[in-house]
């Protein structure tokens, strides 16, 4: 299991990250997903056997917002 830090803009309510945190629970592989608004990053553990940092960012990405 391994746990990354992603950068995510253009969220402006709790309904977005509400959103994004639903994306990413939602993937194969991912075991958690915490969002904070406040500091515009998502925290997500996963398994990287399963699911890659890329397939995370494009997730976000498809989602309709920023991901770094």
């Amino acid at each position: 299991m391994e746990e990354t830090v992603i950068k995510v803009g253009g969220m402006s309510c709790q309904g977005c990250v509400g959103n994004i945190t639903g994306v990413l629970a939602g993937l194969p592989g991912v075991a958690s997903a915490e969002v904070s608004l406040e500091q515009g990053e998502a925290r997500v553990r996963f398994e990287p056997s399963v699911v890659g940092r890329a397939a995370l960012l494009a997730a976000i990405e498809d989602a309709g917002f920023d991901a770094a």
